[in-house]
């Protein structure tokens, strides 16, 4: 039905052309009518308010635009939308069904353009990030906290594994930034990386360990015991075995090879084994603010230093604003940080040997 431009009265002419074009609308008839947002926000408002100059002052258009607003719907739907009540206008059960969708499509517009807004401005989106597990404990989880906090709707993914699984995953596009190391055989012109800190290891045993009498213990007691450690290749566990040959002592060999921190907690835990870990996961396990966990740290007569880690990027593949903001604020930790241990990781970058020693 279409109506006139001075007032909720309907134009006869209008009305009788209308029903001698009216039509079974589809869903593709409706798409390639012409049907616009403009429309579903009049109708709504119709629905809403029942009177044509009131919907027209709320969408802040003129009473005779809106009328021909609801002649071209109507024209397009081949039904008429609204009929006159002495005092407004009711919609007929096609303008009744068409209000209830708009409502729902400018539900849905809205919600769209908030998420659009949310990723220009990085307060939404996805973020995926990989960690080896030091830095994750003491530079990832403290960025995420915060990020959390400001951008609620931002989605973190977090992978933590060794260096070569992570610098892979990061060549597939299925991590935004990873904080690792560049593993010796991939192309280093393939990232951007920044050296940011240097890892230290620690060997953990059970609370009550028969080696926790002794106020320092020698490396070349140690492969009498049961070993858990990374698969072969890795860099803490060539950290550890290049130790143990830096001191004429004998390399391990009843080991159980895991990449699990929790089968490697279980098996320290329930057994007299060793195993190397970060000095944070072990400090995280064993705080009355972490975990409060069963194990201490072994006190043996050498440093463990692995190779420092890195920030790093793909080169030339921009990071998205959620990314972004993820990787900002893990700068910002950085830098608070203690700027000796940050020169320390830059010097063992600068000689990787250093790092092993």
């Amino acid at each position: 039905m279409n109506w006139s431009d001075t007032g909720d009265r309907p134009d006869p002419a209008a009305t009788r052309a209308a029903a001698r074009g009216a039509k079974v609308s589809s869903p593709e008839s409706l798409l390639r009518g012409g049907l616009k947002i403009g429309h579903m926000r009049l109708i709504a408002a119709l629905d809403e308010h029942a009177k044509v100059n009131a919907a027209a002052q709320v969408l802040n258009i003129s009473q005779p635009a809106a009328s021909r607003m609801i002649a071209e719907m109507e024209a397009i739907l081949g039904a008429p939308l609204c009929e006159r009540l002495p005092r407004g206008v009711v919609l007929t059960p096609v303008g009744r069904a068409l209000a209830r969708r708009a409502r729902t499509i400018l539900l849905e517009m809205r919600e769209a353009d908030r998420e659009v807004d949310d990723l220009k401005s990085g307060r939404g989106g996805r973020v995926s990030l990989g960690s080896v597990t030091a830095p994750a404990i003491e530079l990832a989880v403290p960025a995420i906290r915060s990020v959390r906090a400001r951008h609620p709707r931002i989605e973190i993914s977090v992978q933590i594994e060794a260096s070569n699984v992570l610098a892979r995953e990061l060549l597939a596009s299925r991590h935004d930034f990873i904080i690792a190391r560049i593993p010796d055989d991939l192309n280093p012109r393939l990232f951007e990386s920044r050296v940011i800190g240097i890892e230290k290891a620690c060997l953990i045993v059970r609370r009550g360990h028969p080696l926790l009498s002794r106020e320092t213990v020698p490396l070349d007691w140690l492969p009498a015991y049961d070993w858990v450690f990374q698969p072969g290749g890795t860099l803490l566990r060539r950290a550890v075995e290049s130790l143990f040959l830096a001191r004429n002592a004998p390399l391990p060999e009843r080991i159980l090879n895991t990449g699990s921190l929790l089968l490697t907690l279980v098996m320290v835990a329930q057994s007299d084994a060793i195993a190397p870990v970060s000095i944070e996961v072990a400090d995280f396990i064993r705080a009355a603010t972490g975990l409060a966990g069963a194990i201490e740290i072994l006190p043996v007569d050498a440093e463990i230093v692995v190779q420092p880690y890195s920030l790093i990027t793909l080169r030339n593949r921009p990071l998205s604003p959620a990314a972004r903001t993820l990787y900002a604020e893990i700068e910002r930790s950085i830098a608070e940080t203690d700027p000796g241990q940050r020169i320390a990781a830059e010097a063992a970058a600068a000689d990787p040997s250093a790092a092993l020693a």
